[in-house]
């Protein structure tokens, strides 16, 4: 059976009901870790701001519905959410009941939230059901306790955010009223997909797999929500075929080798990705637990000054991608936009993207698995000062969470963890809290993942296996000047007395371009970098200096041209804020689609 196939039929229990009552976002939110009884939670819940955030003395923990409704899973900035309040929220509060299926009598019941910008506590029937610090990750809660099964729940969600506090990460979320510059438009509360499964106690509650090319396996490290005397079975498939399989008890170590023949691995080129089936059976061999995924054959690793993939060397073609949508925000209006901006990417050139100060969800990953497209996975660390210890705490909270939520997409090829931190304090006793946390998280994503991390974006880096540099010179020649080597052959750096030596890593000029080109003003505030071109035939020689100055570099392993589409005021992008073609893809692609030698 096609791999299409075994998705619909996977997930046709999950959302036909959805789909027949036009519930938003109504695909499975987790592709890579799907269960076939689960219930979106998406659509219409009721809501109340909060801003003196006295909702918790006034019992609203216990309320039974708001005055106001609002569209899950939109921010309520967003117009998709039906609300639109563009000015600071720092507190809100949702509701919404649902009915628990009888059949889900003896399991627990799970409630997912995609993500929920910052903090959070659920109350279900007016009880504390779990709290959450961090407005990227993805998070669970389990109400078993607070439910029963055949009989309806009351959900109340507390939110709380604060944009200008310092504490918290946020990307590109404007901390002043409105949008300027490169910072844009808040989101507050929930802003991806709300669902509720059932899983069996002793099911499998995660399944970390590595891709061992060199030795034609997978290593499969499974978890599980708890230790009964369970087996865990494991099928991998080749179009519905099985082509290794193996059963293992269950433990606290248990770590599975699947060999496979004839291996098929994962690229651009030929993006295919093997089928995983997971079956824990109980103790009298009943089947108690079953999950189906996906993974893809292929390494990444760093030889000298570059980047391999499945062990060749390869040239890093990316666009700078934000992830915001003018009706949704932070939120895709559907999931075939997700893969849409792939696909545009794709159309002018690019093999993949830095996906940039935003967590994007897990439906954009699984399109880029399917469309063999390459990732930087990077936080929304913007917002929080990385010079004090109670913000960075917040920041390594989060980043931990997210790792693990994504390590097993085969399209995500680094980390990135830190975007130009140049708030940095400076000078001998200058740095200490930024340059410590940054090492911290360095060594804690190599401890949860094996995938290269391009430490700090631009700068200041501290310890990295990526060197990475920003450089917007709008002149081809001024920007060959930039990357020019020097006498003793040192490649450019931003400040050698407060950054750690460069030491022959893969380098990246990770941002470049920028250029403005308006064919729809945004607003009045407009910009781009440098001066805009002043018609189609300068900005098309303009690019082509640029990226061409870029490859004549043999040292540069790569660039990101900033960047796929406008954002609000920003208007430097291929495609405007809403998607729409600014320029000929064909005459892009002869430009950005470009390998030096050596990649070919």
């Amino acid at each position: 059976m096609k791999k299409t196939a075994l998705i619909i039929l996977a997930l046709f229990m999950g959302i036909s009901l959805a789909a027949q009552n036009n519930i938003p976002r109504p695909e499975y939110p987790r592709p890579q870790f799907e269960r076939t009884e689960w219930m979106n939670l998406n659509g219409t819940w009721t809501y109340t701001f909060d801003m003196p955030n006295s909702g918790l003395e006034r019992g609203l923990n216990a309320s039974q519905g708001f005055e106001g409704k609002i569209t899950v899973p939109f921010c309520p900035e967003s117009e998709l959410s039906g609300v639109g309040h563009k000015d600071f929220i720092y507190s809100m509060w949702y509701q919404r009941k649902v009915s628990v299926p009888s059949s889900w009598d003896g399991r627990k019941v799970l409630i997912h939230f995609g993500g929920v910008d910052w903090y959070c506590a659920l109350y279900v029937n007016g009880s504390l059901a779990g709290r959450h610090w961090g407005g990227s990750a993805s998070f669970e809660f389990d109400i078993t306790r607070f439910v029963k099964a055949g009989e309806e729940a009351n959900l109340v969600l507390k939110v709380e955010d604060n944009t200008r506090s310092r504490l918290q990460p946020g990307g590109k979320q404007s901390e002043r009223l409105n949008s300027y510059g490169c910072q844009y438009t808040r989101i507050t509360g929930i802003w991806q997909t709300v669902w509720m499964e059932a899983v069996a106690p002793a099911g499998l509650k995660a399944a970390y797999v590595k891709p061992d090319l060199d030795n034609s396996r997978f290593i499969v490290e499974p978890s599980f929500f708890s230790l009964d005397g369970q087996t865990l079975s494991v099928k991998v498939l080749d179009e519905g075929k099985v082509i290794s399989s193996a059963s293992v008890k269950a433990s606290s170590v248990t770590s599975i080798s699947l060999p496979i023949k004839k291996v098929k691995t994962w690229s651009p080129d030929s993006p295919f990705l093997y089928d995983i089936e997971y079956v824990v059976t109980d103790k009298d061999g009943n089947t108690i637990d079953k999950v189906t995924s996906y993974a893809g054959m292929r390494k990444i690793h760093i030889e000298g000054n570059r980047i391999y993939l499945n062990n060749k060397p390869v040239f890093l073609r990316l666009v700078l991608d934000q992830g915001f949508y003018p009706d949704g925000i932070w939120t895709a209006p559907s999931d075939e936009a997700l893969k849409n901006d792939i696909l545009m990417s794709q159309a002018v050139g690019f093999n993949g993207a830095r996906l940039h100060q935003k967590v994007f969800e897990e439906r954009f990953h699984y399109w880029a698995d399917k469309l063999g497209y390459l990732t930087w996975g990077e936080s929304s660390s913007w917002g929080f000062d990385v010079n004090r210890e109670d913000a960075t705490r917040n920041f390594v909270t989060e980043w931990q969470e997210i790792v693990v939520r994504d390590r097993n997409h085969p399209s995500i090829i680094g980390w990135t963890p830190f975007n130009e931190t140049w708030a940095r304090n400076k000078g001998n006793e200058g740095g200490r809290v930024h340059d410590r946390m940054v090492m911290d998280v360095y060594t804690m994503t190599h401890n949860l993942d094996y995938r290269p991390v391009n430490d700090v974006s631009g700068g200041y880096h501290v310890i990295t296996d990526l060197w990475s540099y920003h450089d917007y010179n709008q002149d081809a020649e001024g920007l060959r000047k930039d990357l020019t080597l020097k006498g003793d052959g040192t490649v450019p750096t931003y400040d050698k007395n407060e950054e750690c030596p460069y030491d022959g890593q893969p380098y990246f000029l990770d941002e470049y371009g920028g250029i403005k080109w308006v064919i729809e003003q945004y607003a009045a505030n407009t910009w781009g970098y440098g001066q805009g071109p002043k018609s189609l035939d300068e900005f098309y020689d303009r690019i082509k200096g640029l990226t061409d100055t870029i490859l004549s570099f043999d040292y540069i392993s790569g660039f990101c041209y900033t960047q796929l589409t406008d954002v609000e005021q920003e208007q430097n992008g291929i495609y405007t804020y809403d998607r729409k073609a600014k320029f000929d893809a064909a005459r892009l692609k002869a430009i950005l689609g470009q390998d030096p030698e050596w990649a070919k």
